[in-house]
């Protein structure tokens, strides 16, 4: 590329180039614009890059790129747009970030970032968009958000952020959108400027925020007391605390001599969704007495109603079969698995929806589907099997948000383990082949990916693998796979050619991509299979395509 020392603009955006960023880039000194996202590079991002003073638009999103951001790219001034997004860089973001004073986009969402946020990011006083969102991050969110005057969408969800949301925020008077869910923020959430505009989907699973109703948290407590007076309440503390120590211990002893002589029973259900206990007889009310009109479906181990608790809280209500042998055994899987796991498309199951009107609606549940494995396999510390992913377990809420449910088989990985052990089979149709699954009993990681691959061919031919017309060889793998690239058309849903509606060459295309998807899900070997963040990237850069495409028919 000597021959290009003038060029400005150099876009290869949307492609399928594979290999590392060519190093003849460093030659091309008068870069404007430089894109590259949308294709499979791979490797670090060439340090000369950062020497590029001319740079004003930089467009790395959307590949496999690793390793950290080389700190001189934190020093390009005059930069106005930097995406390195979807990717999987890591380490710490440098204080040099803050040196990007016009920069009016900057994305680093979907990365392995981790270490706290630089407090030097209020530098970047032009900034209106910044996304740190699905990474590492910890530590608190700084004061210095607040400098951000211009700022009109910030997500830092999916990470570990602490302590507090800054109560200098309330002066981004510009700021639209917001987005701290899937933290471990405590403390009051602001509720001037702004946040008078937000509701509780910018806040969602975190782990003690407080405030007005309309964020659906607990509210604050107010404490205000006088320095005399806690001196005085400090001085009481230590005068009385031996005496109450004793008569504390003999109460204790008293108590447990009672307790002894007598025995009672209460039955009641352990807390979830940060409610208190609730009683039989209340889940009795809730479900109209688990009449059929609550009923939303029954399975192997039992049903599944729907029911509005006293406080107006929707849930979704399993209630087991504890005639079949196995139901107590599901019952303590599911309910170990569920206490300890969070996610947005994991939790708070309230609602199912198969109406066909909804049909546009099916790649972003295969998206939700695929982030919410993503967490399961990677973002957790322990790694978690589902073991038993198909459609009828996955659910709608009256939001169109997704939710994985059913976790009466799934498997923790043992720290250390790729490969677990079980003697219960998944739905037949959906597990990986025998050698794997199944006659073994050997589950990993990729069975669910193989799993979730003949869920996206069942979401998009709407043909499930156990139909009649899979007869000896022939399977819903089979069937797709030769069907690829000329054919594609015979197995696709006709609901989704509707001549009507348009677009059909798209839809081909983007249901192609699918597919390809799906195939690479379900390789042979477990060992072939991609993984879940990858199925992810890929299923958001076929969105992105197809979304692409249809802006460029409009116009």
């Amino acid at each position: 590329m000597k021959e290009l020392q003038k060029l400005q603009v150099l876009d290869l955006g949307f492609n399928r180039i594979q290999g590392p960023i060519p190093n003849d880039l460093c030659h091309v000194h008068n870069l404007f614009l430089l894109a590259l996202n949308e294709n499979e590079f791979f490797g670090p991002i060439l340090t000369c890059l950062g020497n590029i003073t001319s740079l004003r638009k930089l467009f790395l999103d959307s590949n496999k790129l690793t390793s950290t951001v080389p700190i001189n790219l934190f020093r390009l001034k005059d930069i106005l747009y930097l995406d390195l997004s979807s990717n999987s860089l890591s380490g710490y973001l440098p204080s040099e970030i803050g040196a990007l004073k016009v920069a009016i986009k900057i994305d680093l969402s979907v990365n392995n970032f981790s270490g706290d946020i630089p407090s030097t990011i209020g530098g970047v006083e032009s900034l209106i968009y910044f996304s740190l969102a699905h990474n590492k991050l910890q530590g608190p969110i700084p004061q210095s958000f607040g400098d951000l005057i211009s700022l009109q969408y910030l997500n830092l969800s999916y990470n570990n952020l602490v302590e507090t949301i800054p109560n200098s925020m309330v002066s981004l008077l510009h700021l639209q959108y917001f987005n701290v869910s899937f933290n471990r923020l405590s403390g009051e959430i602001p509720t001037g400027g702004p946040f008078a505009n937000f509701t509780n989907q910018s806040f969602m699973s975190n782990e003690a925020l407080c405030g007005a109703p309309q964020f659906q948290v607990p509210p604050c407590r107010s404490i205000s007391l006088h320095s005399s007076r806690e001196k005085r309440v400090l001085l009481v503390v230590y005068i009385l605390l031996p005496i109450v120590l004793i008569a504390l211990t003999f109460a204790f002893v008293s108590i447990r001599c009672q307790k002894r002589k007598r025995k009672s029973i209460e039955t009641e259900l352990s807390p979830t969704l940060g409610h208190g206990r609730i009683s039989y007889r209340e889940l009795l009310r809730a479900t109209n007495g688990f009449s059929d009109s609550n009923l939303f479906g029954t399975g192997s181990s039992g049903s599944v109603y729907k029911g509005i608790i006293t406080d107006g809280t929707i849930l979704a209500i399993k209630v087991f079969n504890l005639q079949l042998e196995a139901t107590s055994k599901s019952f303590d899987t599911e309910y170990e698995m569920l206490r300890n796991i969070r996610h947005r498309n994991l939790t708070k199951v309230i609602s199912s929806c198969s109406n066909l009107h909804f049909k546009a609606l099916r790649l972003d549940i295969m998206i939700d589907v695929a982030c919410a494995l993503g967490y399961l396999h990677h973002g957790y510390s322990v790694p978690l099997v589902h073991c038993d992913l198909k459609p009828s377990n996955i659910l709608l809420d009256e939001d169109m948000v997704t939710h994985v449910s059913d976790f009466g088989i799934s498997k923790f990985l043992d720290e250390g383990e790729s490969i677990a052990h079980t003697k219960t089979l998944a739905t037949l149709g959906c597990i990986a082949p025998d050698i794997e699954y199944g006659l073994e009993g050997l589950v990993s990681t990729r069975s669910d990916v193989y799993s979730y691959g003949i869920m996206l061919m069942e979401t998009f031919t709407r043909i499930k693998p156990t139909d009649d017309m899979f007869a000896g060889d022939l399977s819903l793998k089979l069937w797709v796979s030769e069907s690829l690239p000329n054919a594609i058309i015979q197995v696709i849903d006709p609901n989704l050619l509707m001549p009507e509606e348009g677009q059909i060459s798209a839809k081909v295309l983007c249901v192609s991509s699918i597919m390809q998807l799906a195939l690479n899900c379900c390789a042979e070997q477990p060992r072939e299979r991609i993984n879940m963040e990858e199925a992810l990237v890929t299923l958001k850069r076929i969105k992105q395509k197809f979304l692409a495409d249809g802006e460029r028919r409009e116009t």
